[in-house]
């Protein structure tokens, strides 16, 4: 199928993309990578009257670290992040993640604001973002405003972006010096559609013990979320089988029912929650050992 007829407008900048936003209302969508949305137009399940394509805007492309923090513009292709070797180290969940999502083509057209704000449940960035504590840059009219990933995702395909802003960027604060972290995610086929994943970052201190632990799940409920009890068994405690095993039970039990779809049932989701979780955070702990 062919989507229905559309105006198009090319952005520049930004700010130009935002002022056609405000223009156009809420029957104007934004194109990045387009990997979603011009799918669904084609299926009819989604009709905008207006695109506006950002991708003349070069302003939004870009990764850099300063101060402690990594930003990630808007238009950064899920690709680049995949294949930038700075990110290794504390960041090699975020790397493993993007190199989860869809194929090389999707990958190489794919953003990483598209991602986001796309809010799929079982997208792969989203829990990333939730373990890392990333904090998403939104322009309207009346300039930027920080939403924290926490307050960012509102349930499948729904954010907090107002109708007229734009998601320009996407802020990490460093996990601290010699932390690990990791991305483990299940699907049927290679690269097939994911029925669950697990993000976990672990930092141990002086002793060998853990001093900090996060851990964001997908697939598991109407947004990617953020598996706090599991946090809290292990955080103070040094890495084990055993810690790993009672984190996964934590994981598990706390999940509010997990939906059950063609992929798989929600007790099949809750139980390979518990289980990603698990190896998440023995993945991450053995990264941070090897860094200390």
């Amino acid at each position: 199928m062919k989507p229905p007829s559309f105006r198009y407008f090319a952005a520049r900048s930004a700010d130009e993309a935002v002022g056609l936003l405000a223009e156009h209302g809420a029957g104007a969508r934004v194109l990045a990578g387009g990997q979603s949305l011009v799918q669904e137009m084609n299926a009819r399940r989604v009709a905008p009257e207006v695109l506006v394509d950002v991708n003349p805007a070069a302003e939004l492309a870009f990764v850099r670290q300063e101060n402690g923090t990594l930003s990630i513009g808007a238009l950064t292709r899920t690709s680049q992040v995949e294949s930038d070797a700075t990110l290794d180290g504390s960041l090699t969940g975020l790397r493993e993640a993007a190199a989860r999502v869809g194929h090389v083509a999707v990958r190489n057209r794919g953003t990483v604001g598209g991602n986001l704000a796309h809010a799929d449940p079982a997208a792969n960035l989203p829990p990333v973002m939730l373990a890392l504590d990333a904090e998403v840059v939104a322009r309207g009219s009346g300039g930027d405003r920080s939403i924290s990933a926490a307050n960012f995702f509102l349930g499948p395909h729904r954010t907090a972006l107002a109708p007229a802003e734009l998601l320009t960027e996407v802020r990490l604060p460093l996990p601290p010096e010699g932390a690990g972290s990791a991305f483990i995610e299940v699907s049927r086929r290679d690269r097939g559609w994911g029925i669950a994943g697990a993000a976990a970052v672990v930092a141990l201190d002086r002793e060998g013990g853990i001093s900090d632990a996060r851990i964001g799940l997908s697939g598991v409920g109407p947004t990617a979320v953020r598996a706090r009890p599991a946090e809290e068994v292990v955080i103070g405690e040094r890495p084990s089988a055993e810690l790993w095993k009672a984190a996964a039970g934590a994981a598990a039990a706390a999940l509010d029912a997990p939906p059950s779809d063609v992929h798989a049932s929600g007790r099949y989701r809750r139980h390979l929650a518990g289980v990603l979780v698990a190896r998440a955070l023995a993945a991450a702990a053995d990264r941070a050992e090897r860094r200390n």
